[in-house]
């Protein structure tokens, strides 16, 4: 993407602290992929496996780690975490969002009297915040946004529009939910009456959100039948992702899109689960687990920084060398069709 803005790529190493490699006095307009960027344009490589890209790239100069730098003559800017680096570009050229313009309370906001609010607190058109609600220091809300009675926020937390927060659950501080999440929702808990009926268990506990955690949009958080489901500090959850009732996760976990994990499961920290991973209820996953996208676990985990993948899932060795033979069953079975036919002529003769 283009902007108004231009930079010298000696200024532009400059305002990111790295080192540059070519022409100090080349002129950068814009940011854009390796594949579609022009000789105006920065971009990055964050990861080997776009190698070729990058060197088919018409980019005017390139974020890449030292060690990965190649012995042509183009512009590069060497940085330990090119991703990161890449960002600060982005942010220089496009600017940061700057926010919907309208300050303070707006007025069509209905917030309940006892409720209480710190210094800072901006909250949009349209909000809802029921009795008994806190608010922490310079935590924005978005339009629409529903707050339940009771709600705690810690400070610095972003609750984008329309997302429901509901009743007693409690986040830390600097928390962003985005668009349509709805935090504190009932677990899913019914018992089968004597007439076949299903009778709703009611959801009495709350979730519990700690400090630095990211909830994606349309991501459901469902607050315990008692105590609480928590989500620990720092872990990050994709759009679409479903955790439920008195589920406990602990802190910097990744959660890929699309996943669920059902009641009363644990983790432990840094555990990353790829998109539609299944985690059946009642299990437990150790620290620095990796599970594959479409992952489905059915027992505990409790190997610390294995990888997994397949449904249900295995080690990742094993379930590699099980998949080496499923690609060769065509192979398999003409082998034994010939063996059976061998065995027949023996017989036969």
């Amino acid at each position: 993407m283009t902007s108004a803005k231009s930079y010298l790529l000696s200024e532009i190493a400059q305002l990111l602290g790295v080192e540059m490699k070519g022409d100090p006095a080349y002129i950068i307009t814009g940011v854009c992929d390796l594949a579609s960027a022009g000789c105006s344009d920065a971009s990055f490589l964050a990861n080997m496996r776009y190698k070729e890209a990058m060197l088919s790239s018409q980019a005017g100069v390139i974020c890449l780690r030292p060690e990965e730098l190649p012995s042509d003559q183009r512009n590069y800017l060497l940085c330990p975490s090119p991703s990161k680096s890449f960002q600060q570009l982005v942010e220089l050229f496009l600017g940061r969002d700057e926010g919907s313009g309208f300050s303070d309370i707006h007025p069509t906001a209905v917030i309940h009297p006892s409720c209480q609010l710190g210094a800072g607190v901006r909250i949009g058109p349209y909000v809802v915040i029921d009795q008994g609600v806190k608010i922490g220091d310079q935590t924005q809300i978005g339009a629409h946004t529903s707050i339940g009675h009771q709600v705690e926020t810690g400070s610095h937390c972003i609750i984008h529009p329309h997302v429901t927060i509901r009743e007693r659950c409690k986040l830390g501080r600097r928390v962003v939910v985005q668009p349509g999440a709805i935090i504190g929702s009932c677990g899913f808990g019914f018992i089968m009456g004597p007439d076949g009926s299903y009778e709703k268990l009611e959801q009495l506990g709350i979730v519990e959100i700690e400090d630095d955690v990211e909830v994606g949009a349309c991501t459901t958080i469902d607050r315990a039948r008692f105590g609480m489901t928590r989500i620990g500090r720092g872990t990050k959850l994709d759009n679409l992702v479903q955790i439920g009732h008195n589920v406990e996760l602990g802190p910097h976990n990744i959660i890929v899109s699309q996943t669920g994990i059902a009641g009363s499961s644990k983790t432990g920290s840094y555990v990353v689960m790829g998109g539609q991973t299944g985690v059946v209820g009642h299990v437990e996953i150790a620290d620095r687990v990796m599970i594959a996208s479409r992952g489905g676990v059915s027992k505990s985990l409790t190997k610390p920084g294995e990888k997994y993948s397949g449904a249900p899932v295995l080690p990742l060795g094993e379930y590699n060398r099980q998949q080496v033979y499923l690609r060769k069953i065509a192979h398999y079975v003409k082998k034994l069709e010939q063996l059976e036919e061998t065995i027949q002529q023996l017989q036969e003769s």
